[in-house]
């Protein structure tokens, strides 16, 4: 039933945040961790030699969705049965990361009437309930954050939580194992093979190091605290390498494709298991794409609502198709058989 009234639980005071007071540590290698998780890559200088100012395009190479493509009509809470253990798998990092880049920095929530809500607004909507999400972010950057980096990497990891609690929209470079084009880049524009690596074209601020971006975000675009759970150190990238067990090879290895004229939008964010095996197939194929963060709470959720009259994630919208689609099993196969060479 709907509950009239409201009553507002704000979660800020459970975000884990604590003052930025640590010195930058480089974290410590150890054994658990596993050298293909590691966050400096040690590749030849042959790749370096070979590397080109921009990276090669394949404009002879035509791109089109699959003959008598249709989008799937969005299904909610609906998993495809070929998909069911993938998902499973890729819900580890809910319980090793404890739900860390799901909800929005100052997430707050209310019960609220059915009745007090615009019918062209979002609202999450449960047996009944009507429950009115909000949270708290800060300055708003005028161009997306870019950032090169990989699945599977647990300092990369790091990162796209802090982004998807800042609610900032970052534009992704992938750069899987064996890719062409976008690790060399990273050596042409940082000097050496590391990942993450982060540019913000507002400030013209380019880094490696994981725990210095989180901090150089949280500062610029934040309270200027970090959350506690990405502010411990070893045992952070321990956690995070332990959330992608279960999906290890995923998201590592590149897999030929053609290189999109314009990088392609995906609406999701880091906490979601649907968003995640998307994010895992754009990487592979190096697919570089702009991600719009929607984690609960952030104002976005509405805007993707009153573009489609329906929120759901992960939402991929393809400019060098026009195909925008729903349905993150149906997505994947849109995506490999659009790209894959």
């Amino acid at each position: 039933m709907a509950m009239a009234g409201t009553g507002t639980l704000n979660l800020s005071q459970f975000s884990l945040h604590k003052p930025l007071s640590f010195s930058a540590t480089k974290l410590p290698r150890t054994r658990i961790c596993i050298r293909a998780m590691s966050e400096t890559e040690n590749n030849p200088s042959t790749s370096v030699t070979t590397q080109q100012d921009t990276p090669s395009t394949s404009s002879s190479v035509s791109i089109s969705p699959p003959p008598n493509f249709k989008p799937p009509e969005a299904k909610r809470f609906a998993i495809r049965s070929d998909k069911t253990f993938e998902i499973l798998a890729a819900s580890l990092p809910l319980f090793f990361r404890f739900a860390t880049g799901v909800f929005v920095s100052g997430y707050s929530f209310s019960f609220v009437s059915k009745d007090e809500i615009p019918p062209n607004e979002y609202v999450f909507k449960l047996s009944g309930i009507t429950v009115k999400e909000t949270s708290k972010v800060g300055a708003r950057p005028e161009k997306p954050i870019e950032i090169y980096e990989f699945e599977s990497c647990p300092f990369c990891r790091k990162v796209r939580e802090i982004v998807a609690i800042l609610d900032l929209d970052v534009l992704f470079y992938p750069c899987p194992r064996n890719s062409p084009n976008f690790r060399p880049k990273v050596v042409q524009l940082g000097g050496k093979q590391q990942f993450p690596y982060m540019v913000d074209p507002n400030t013209g601020v380019s880094m490696y190091e994981s725990d210095d971006i989180i901090r150089y975000l949280v500062g610029k675009y934040g309270d200027g605290n970090v959350p506690l759970a990405l502010s411990l150190g070893f045992l952070t990238s321990l956690t995070c390498g332990l959330s992608m067990l279960g999906r290890i090879t995923k998201g590592t290895t590149y897999t030929p494709a053609k290189l999109p004229p314009q990088p392609l939008k995906l609406w999701a964010y880091e906490g979601s298991p649907f968003c995640k095996i998307v994010r895992e197939v754009l990487v592979e194929l190096e697919l570089p794409h702009l991600l719009v963060n929607c984690a609960r709470g952030s104002a976005k959720r509405n805007i993707l609502y009153q573009k489609t009259g329906h929120f759901q994630v992960p939402f991929l919208e393809d400019p060098n198709t026009g195909i925008e689609m729903f349905e993150s099993a149906e997505i994947i196969d849109y995506i490999r058989a659009t790209y894959t060479l």
